[in-house]
Formats: C-alpha cells, sequence, structure tokens
C-alpha cells in the first residue's frame, strides 16, 4: 500500500475541523487586506487630503481606519482563541489516534522500544505538532497574501522600485532553501535524544526503591548525564543552526529596509515619485517586512512541528497485529490445547535474527485438567504462557485449542477465553476495586467482592481507609507483593475463564497465604484447562501432569508420584528444594 505524502496526510487531519478552520482562514485574509490598505489611506492622506484642505476626507479617512483597527482586534481575538483550539483539537485527535493504534501493536514493539520515548512521541512530539497545525498554515498564509498584496500594490506605485525590492527575496529563498536539510537533520536527533531523556527518567523515578536499596543514586545520576548531555549537544547543535539562520534572516531584512530607503530616496530627489508615494512606499516595506519576519520565527516551528509529525507517522506507520479475515469467534472454548512442532525465537538484538527459544515444540493439554511446567530457567515455560493468547506469533508449527489453530481465531475471542496471573504483577493507577474490575468490568459490587474472598483479599481490602475505593499507587506501590498478587488473582476469578494461565502466581505469597490462595484456585481449576509454571514445586503436587521443560523441550511428564518414581530430573529438582526441611 502506498504512503501518503507527508503533507497530504497531515493535511488530512483538518478535515474533522475544516468549518473552524475555513473561518480562521478568512479572518487571516481580513487582516492582510486591512494591513495593505493601510499605506494606501495614508498616500491619499498626504497626497490629497491635507494639501487640499478635504477635512471631511479626512476625518472620513481616520474614522475609517478606526473601525478597520476594531474589526482587525476582534479577528485577532478569533485567530488566537479558536485557532489555537482547532490545534488542541487536532492534537487531541492524533492523540486518540496514536493511542488506539499503541493498543494493537504487537508486544515485540513494546519490547523493542522504551517507554518513556513513546511517551515523549505522544506528549512532545504532538504539542509541536499542535502548534504547527495552528500557527502553520494562518502565518503562512497571511504571509503569502501580505506579500503579493504588497507587491502588487507597490507595482502601482512605481514598478521598477518594486522589481529592485523583491529582486532580493530569490536569495532569500535558496538561503532558505539550503538551510532546510541540515536543520531537519538536527531537530529529528534533538527529538531523539529529547525521547531518551525521558525514558531515562521514567526508569530511574520508577525503580527508585532498587536504585535506593542498592545504594545506586550516583550510577543513575551518571547514567541520565550521558543522555542529558546528548540532549543539550544536540540542542547546541539545533540553535547554532538556528542563530546562524536568523541572524542571516534579520539582515536580510535590515538590508531590504537599507535599499528601500537609498533607491526610493533617490526615486524622490530625481521627481519619479512624490513625497506621498515615497510615504507609501517606505509604509509598504514595513508591511512586507512584517510576514518576511513572521516567516523567519515560524520556520523554527514548522522544523519543530514537521520532525514531530515525522516522528508520530513513524509510530503510526508500526504494523498492528494481524487478524484472519475470516477469524472465527467461537463463544466460549473447552480448553483442549495442542502445541504441534512449535518454534519461537526472540529478535533480541532488533537486527531481524531470531534466537531460538522453542524448537519443534509439542505438548498436548486435555481439556479441564491442571498442568504444571517446571524446569530450569530460560527453558520457556513462561514464553509457552504467551504464545497460547498470542501475545507473540509463532515461527513455525502451530497451537490449537478445540482443534481450532488459534491464528484463524480473533484474538478477542481467544483472549476472552483466557484468564492470566503472572508473577510481575501490574496494577493501573486506579482504586483496588476498578483493578480487580478488569477481569469483567459490567460485574456487580457483590461479584466483586466475592472474588476477593475466594483470593483471600477481602479481609485486608475492608481494613483499608476506603475499603474497595482506596488508591493503589502507580503499579500498585502501595500495596505489598503479596497483596499486589492477590488482586490479580481475583481478577482471574472475576473472570471466570475457561483456561487459566498461572506464571508463578503465588511466588510473592507466605507460607500460609499461599496455602489459602491454592484451595482457592483448585477450586477454580475445576472443569478448566489449567496452566501452571512454578519453581515452588510443592505448590504443583496435585496437578493432573507435570511436564519439565528445559531448553531441549520435554524432559519428562507424569503425576508427582510417577515422576519421583522415576528418579529423573524432577525428583532432583524437587530433593533440592526441600533438602534442609
Amino acid at each position: 500500500m502506498k504512503k501518503k505524502n507527508m503533507f497530504v496526510r497531515f493535511a488530512s487531519y483538518y478535515k474533522p475541523h475544516k468549518t473552524l478552520f475555513i473561518i480562521d482562514m478568512i479572518c487571516a485574509f481580513t487582516i492582510s487586506a486591512f494591513n495593505l490598505v493601510y499605506p494606501y489611506i495614508t498616500k491619499e492622506i498626504i497626497n490629497n487630503y491635507v494639501p487640499n484642505k478635504l477635512i471631511t476626507m479626512l476625518l472620513s479617512a481616520a474614522g475609517l481606519l478606526l473601525g478597520f483597527y476594531i474589526v482587525k482586534a476582534g479577528l485577532n481575538y478569533f485567530m488566537h482563541c479558536w485557532g489555537h483550539i482547532v490545534g488542541v483539537r487536532i492534537q487531541s485527535d492524533m492523540r486518540r489516534e496514536m493511542f488506539t493504534h499503541l493498543q494493537k501493536l504487537p508486544f515485540a514493539y513494546f519490547d523493542d522500544n522504551k517507554t518513556g520515548v513513546i511517551m515523549s512521541r505522544m506528549t512532545n512530539d504532538l504539542f509541536q505538532v499542535s502548534e504547527l497545525a495552528h500557527h502553520g498554515p494562518e502565518d503562512v498564509f497571511l504571509s503569502a497574501i501580505t506579500l503579493v498584496g504588497a507587491f502588487i500594490l507597490l507595482a502601482t506605485i512605481n514598478i521598477y522600485l518594486a522589481l529592485i525590492v523583491f529582486a532580493f527575496i530569490p536569495f532569500f529563498v535558496l538561503f532558505i532553501i539550503l538551510m532546510r536539510k541540515n536543520m531537519k537533520k538536527v531537530y529529528a536527533e534533538t527529538r531523539v535524544a529529547q525521547g531518551e531523556v525521558n525514558a531515562d527518567i521514567e526508569s530511574a523515578i520508577s525503580g527508585m526503591r532498587v536504585s535506593r536499596a542498592y545504594t545506586a543514586s550516583e550510577h543513575e545520576r551518571q547514567k541520565f548525564d550521558v543522555g542529558n548531555d546528548r540532549f543539550v549537544l544536540s540542542r547546541y547543535r539545533q540553535f547554532k543552526l538556528l542563530g546562524k539562520f536568523h541572524a542571516t534572516m534579520t539582515f536580510f531584512m535590515d538590508f531590504l529596509y537599507f535599499a528601500v530607503l537609498l533607491a526610493g530616496g533617490l526615486f524622490f530627489y530625481y521627481g519619479i515619485i512624490d513625497v506621498g508615494d515615497f510615504t507609501a512606499f517606505v509604509l509598504y516595506i514595513s508591511t512586507l517586512i512584517t510576514p518576511i519576519r513572521t516567516l523567519v520565527t515560524i520556520y523554527d516551528q514548522i522544523q519543530e512541528g514537521a520532525t514531530g509529525f515525522k516522528r508520530f507517522c513513524d509510530v503510526m506507520d508500526e504494523q498492528p497485529e494481524t487478524e484472519n479475515e475470516n477469524a472465527l469467534s467461537p463463544d466460549s472454548l473447552s480448553g483442549d490445547i495442542v502445541f504441534d512442532n512449535v518454534t519461537f525465537g526472540y529478535d533480541s538484538d532488533g537486527d531481524g535474527e531470531k534466537k531460538s527459544v522453542i524448537k519443534d515444540f509439542s505438548m498436548t493439554i486435555p481439556p479441564g485438567k491442571t498442568i504444571a511446567l517446571v524446569g530450569p530457567s530460560g527453558g520457556g515455560k513462561t514464553t509457552l504462557c504467551h504464545l497460547i493468547p498470542r501475545f507473540y506469533e509463532i515461527d513455525g508449527g502451530k497451537i490449537t485449542i478445540d482443534g481450532i489453530d488459534i491464528r484463524d481465531m480473533s484474538r478477542y475471542s481467544l483472549r476472552k477465553n483466557i484468564g492470566i496471573v503472572q508473577q510481575d504483577v501490574f496494577l493501573f493507577n486506579g482504586t483496588v476495586r476498578e483493578n480487580i474490575a478488569y477481569g469483567n468490568f459490567d460485574a456487580t459490587d457483590e461479584e466483586i467482592i466475592d472474588a476477593a474472598k475466594k483470593a483471600n483479599i477481602h479481609d485486608y481490602i475492608m481494613s483499608l481507609p476506603e475499603g474497595y475505593d482506596t488508591g493503589v499507587g502507580e503499579r500498585g506501590i502501595k500495596l505489598s507483593g503479596g497483596q499486589k498478587q492477590r488482586i490479580s488473582i481475583a481478577r482471574a476469578f472475576l473472570k471466570d475463564p475457561p483456561v487459566l494461565i498461572l506464571d508463578e502466581a503465588t511466588s510473592a505469597l507466605d507460607n500460609a497465604t499461599e496455602m489459602l490462595i491454592q484451595d482457592a484456585l483448585y477450586k477454580l481449576a475445576e472443569g478448566r484447562t489449567m496452566l501452571v509454571v512454578a519453581h515452588r514445586l510443592s505448590t504443583i503436587k496435585n496437578a493432573d501432569e507435570i511436564i519439565v521443560i528445559t531448553s531441549n523441550g520435554v524432559e519428562e511428564r507424569g503425576t508427582h508420584e510417577e515422576l519421583m518414581a522415576n528418579g529423573g530430573m524432577y525428583k532432583t529438582l524437587y530433593e533440592y528444594q526441600f533438602k534442609n526441611l
């Protein structure tokens, strides 16, 4: 599919707000017209009304000018108020579109891109785009109208003097073209550096407790200084170019004014123009310099906005998770899961070369059974859990549920039937109630409380100052690890899925609480397919089947009793965990 031209793509965001935009452009056009009328009226006053003592015409002209200025003030108010609102609305549309698109991107994108960098694109970059959306078309249009109008009116006074003035314009345009390429590159570098600084700040603040615990504050400061210094260097290059640009443009405008005074003075001296024409010419040059100064000022903003929009488009051009056109949408699954020669690897370096984690892996999980995955770290247990809800696309083989290839199901239907409780629990910055309700947003308060009771967290919640309406803080910082995990388990109870994945779901619980949770989990497992990843082997003794996985695949499988009797890897791991008890 051919990508749209960047300008056409940017212009398309004005469509929903075209009425306000058109009114804004009409205001800009009217203001330009008023600016062009002022020198003409001045010329008439000096050449005609004053010398001929036409007091009525003089007062009428003065009244007309005053009326123009009053109307102009109202138009300027509209442009600065509603023009900015157009920019903010476009920014809001882009942010909404970007956020929606991010929700559809594959997990691999978030593996390769820092949260702070993504946040920078959604906030800083789009703010600059908003400013460009307002000031860009408005100022460029106003300046263009004023430049063209001023040239026409200057030509009516004296075509040769007008041509002398406008002979300098091509040099101005050429300089901008030569500067544009370098400035575009530097602005892009600045945006990347700013995104990296934001990412470092986000990481440092999120990990503040860890850095303090390991007395690593100085290390974090040094790491931040590297990114911060890079940002300062990129800004230095940016402002160095910008200073060169503004200095040259200021000299150009001053020289233009000098040329007009010199040439106009000579024309007046030799009687080619009269005093009124000379005065009008000087005023028109002032009118002419104003849009040039505006274009010089806005050039920096155009570069900032264009760079921000390019980075916005980079995100929007990322391919979302693919969906089969004829995807099936089963309402409910029984949970008959089959891995058939599955191969999968991560592109950890971002160079397209994948490091294989699972190769030709086959496994069957019967419906309604509890299957435990154990084995040394790096064997791919958590990866298998991520492949079932299709968080990542497999490189070979297939995974089926109830005989249906998961690639032939809609992602929504697939994930609706799967509940996941992970070791690294993520709680949203909201209330306890809101976090549990992620399992089912349509749940009643009674159902939320019931889920909390099953997860053995209800009594603790009731001891909080505001009960279920107590805020958990960012990422659940106000709760302990065990409390966060129990809220996560309550989510799973509330979702009531036919397939349940527990990835070290009880790792942060004390032994007493873990026993209570285990009872609740096995009650939840009745009639469902449950896949449990555990390093604490005592928690999976009652599983219907235990599968030992290593980097070579399935090493052995069976019940706890069978594996202990076999005397293989499972027995070695189990006895190692309990040798000091």
